[in-house]
């Protein structure tokens, strides 16, 4: 999947920052990709960038409209596809990381068939995959998991790609959500896997490497979530890491979108042992990332202080802080 950049990114009328947080990340990661924004009446998201016209995007010299919003479902709201249909008719290509695809919707299809542009569907892959197999493999990996869902597990897994190759370790990024295979380039939406090729499409990710490698898996949903404990167990499994970042954010007491209280870290951790090891009976975990966005700074390295003394790990924002704690623990924990 070829998607040509620059890109525009469409908001649509989301009600928030995380409903947008697709863009959010390839905006921060592949800012250079990123010439404009576009966004309709009442959305509450914004990137920081211009809002262009399709015209002013084209002329520009964008080449890909990407859709770069989540929700529940991965749907397309009805209100959208005229704005889709206009950004075809104006020159652009289309992409898009929701469930729903974009070719069966017949308007979008039409025009995009009549004015030769693309559609590419990031959520959905040609690949096929095998069951998981749970067989030990040569290299070491890295899953980060969550308390919850868009807690910071994808920018965990970036920062510490980032971290530890500036340290010298032999360590890449593997994609899982449509947002990291916008970024990297390569991976699969784990979410969009038929269930009982889950962890197999995981093994796929992350295959046999020379032995000092790091596969840094970026993880999806929570053990704990109603809605998507299926995928993260089938990731866990898959993944078979070596090691494990547990990710938090400190402000909610629900889990995003249903009723659920939030786990503790330590329930956290105690049940990504338990599960894990199934694969990889040596797993463990190397650090906590908090995303501590909301919070002043004396507060959140006070949060963080006692996060490091209540679990006996590394604790830290990757975005704010950084991650070095995090990789000293890595270098510790597994000696070249």
């Amino acid at each position: 999947m070829q998607i040509a950049t620059p890109y525009l990114m469409f908001l649509g009328d989301v009600p928030d920052t995380l409903a947008a947080k697709t863009a959010y990340g390839i905006n921060d990661w592949r800012p250079d990709w990123c010439v404009g924004q576009s966004r309709m009446e009442g959305c509450a998201a914004d990137l920081g960038i211009p809002d262009l016209t399709r015209a002013e995007a084209v002329e520009r010299g964008c080449r890909t409209l990407v859709i770069g919003v989540v929700n529940a479902g991965g749907t397309l709201p009805e209100h959208w596809i005229a704005e889709i249909v206009a950004a075809l008719e104006a020159g652009l290509d289309v992409a898009s990381g929701l469930h729903v695809r974009l070719g069966s919707i017949p308007a979008i299809a039409e025009a995009a068939q009549r004015h030769g542009r693309a559609l590419h569907d990031v959520r959905h892959t040609t690949e096929t995959f095998p069951t998981g197999k749970g067989s030990r493999r040569p290299g070491r990996r890295l899953l980060t998991v969550g308390t919850d869902c868009s807690v910071g597990k994808k920018y965990t897994a970036l920062a510490l790609e980032r971290g530890m190759r500036e340290r010298g370790f032999d360590a890449d990024f593997r994609a899982t959500g449509q947002t990291g295979v916008f970024i990297s380039g390569r991976g699969v939406a784990i979410d969009a896997v038929v269930a009982d090729f889950i962890s197999g499409a995981v093994e796929w990710v992350a295959p046999a490497a020379a032995p000092n490698h790091w596969d840094l898996i970026e993880g999806q949903g929570s053990l704990f979530h109603p809605s998507f404990a299926g995928v993260s167990l089938g990731l866990l499994h898959g993944a078979q890491a070596d090691a494990f970042v547990v990710c938090h954010e400190p402000t909610r007491t629900r889990m995003r979108g249903v009723e659920a209280p939030l786990p503790t870290i330590a329930e956290v951790i105690e049940l990504t042992i338990r599960c894990g090891r199934l694969t990889n009976p040596d797993i463990r975990p190397v650090g906590i990332a908090v995303n501590t966005q909301a919070l002043a700074e004396g507060q959140a390295r006070a949060l963080l202080a006692e996060a490091e003394a209540a679990h006996g790990l590394p604790a830290t924002d990757p975005v704010r802080f950084g991650v070095d704690a995090i990789v000293d623990r890595i270098a510790a924990t597994f000696p070249a």
